[in-house]
């Protein structure tokens, strides 16, 4: 195998497949990077896989001898990234990499292509759709911050993600907080063909795998993406790249019924305000437990957000805020709030509640449908 490419596109495509790499391969080869160069399309592939996740990438590449093997993921990447930015010329034999650009020379050797495994492959019943590209990126940044990285709890590790003819909806909860996203869309144009309206998607995908599709998707930004999936695997495919993912087995929660339907109080207040305010704020109730008080004036129409952590600081912020219901006081973790707030893209929120130790609503004005759930503090007297 022999080929000459650039070192900004053999670095930029390296750290990208090196995300699937495992961090702990229970085989050698697991550390490694599949490599597969194709002398007649005159492209360099690159593969990882941690036996979960897979990551492909195909770019043009000056290939004079095809061929494969494979390399140490990390140790290619330190050399790569740290040689100057001109071609590189890369060959392979018995397994031995040559690595040459400018004045620099390296050797790294690999391990047999037939020890690496196979990407997963969909059965023949599986689906095939095609989703725009804008609403999972609207719907993975309104839900992941909301999955739970506790693994004792494998099946919140993920969102949930449904799909139909004209929608997407995407649900992401730790327990503590629910991020709800609903995308409306319509099969555009420049589809290869239209979503199956038969074809109805709802499967639990890892947090994890769908924060890399985030990253993947934000290159293409518009259009649409292939997807395919059976009962246990799940398959992104763009242009020149692939994303594999097992799905997470187990009944996702009845999200939806968390959700109250009635509520005794609304405030509608400016989201960048809000956000400022419990910015500055934070820097108390991190002294103590993360936790804020939020005090309801009906007559002032104003809320009030403060912290007491005592022997350290107190401190007070006052908003204006347009409110209907009674007074009231709730307490809240400032994190979670801030993470729902941030993950929303409008000037105007409302906070929706019904007393001191029902979950409260956020949702946007004027913007996506989203429903961020929040579950409040018990507050001590």
């Amino acid at each position: 195998m022999r080929l000459v490419c650039s070192q900004n596109q053999l670095a930029s495509n390296l750290s990208l497949v090196s995300r699937a790499v495992a961090s702990r391969p229970t085989h050698p080869v697991l550390a490694n990077i599949l490599f597969n160069a194709d002398a007649k399309l005159q492209t360099l592939g690159m593969t990882a896989f941690d036996l979960n996740l897979g990551i492909q990438v195909t770019f043009g590449a000056d290939v004079t001898v095809g061929g494969s093997t494979t390399l140490p993921a990390r140790l290619l990447n330190d050399i790569v990234s740290r040689l100057p930015d001109e071609d590189i010329t890369l060959s392979i034999d018995d397994d031995i990499a040559t690595i040459s650009c400018g004045s620099g020379r390296y050797e790294v050797h690999g391990l047999p292509v037939q020890e690496f495994p196979e990407l997963p492959k969909i059965d023949a019943d599986g689906e095939t759709t095609y989703l725009p590209v804008e609403s999972l990126l609207l719907g993975l940044d309104g839900s992941l911050f909301a999955a739970s990285t506790d693994e004792t709890k494998r099946i919140l590790t993920g969102v949930h993600v449904t799909a139909s003819a004209d929608r997407l909806e995407f649900a992401a909860t730790d327990g503590h907080r629910l991020a709800v996203v609903q995308t409306n869309f319509l099969p555009a144009d420049d589809l290869p063909v239209p979503v199956d309206e038969k074809a109805r998607l709802e499967v639990t995908i890892p947090a994890r795998a769908l924060r890399e599709l985030e990253r993947m998707l934000n290159v293409q930004t518009e259009g649409a993406i292939a997807v395919r999936f059976d009962r246990s695997q799940m398959i992104f495919q763009s242009a020149n790249q692939i994303l594999t993912s097992r799905l997470l087995d187990g009944s996702y929660p009845n999200y939806r019924a968390l959700i109250p339907s009635q509520f005794e109080r609304q405030v509608t207040l400016e989201r960048k305000v809000l956000v400022s305010a419990l910015e500055r704020i934070a820097v108390l109730a991190d002294q103590k437990n993360n936790i804020v008080k939020i005090s309801f004036n009906t007559t002032g129409q104003e809320i009030s957000l403060s912290v007491e952590a005592p022997d350290v600081a107190t401190g007070r912020e006052s908003l204006p805020a347009q409110i209907s219901g009674g007074d009231l006081e709730i307490a809240f973790n400032v994190k979670y709030l801030l993470d729902g707030l941030k993950a929303i893209d409008s000037n105007d929120i409302q906070l929706k509640l019904n007393n001191p130790t029902s979950p409260a609503i956020v949702t946007p004005i004027g913007s996506a449908q989203m429903t961020y759930l929040i579950m409040p503090v018990q507050i001590r007297s």
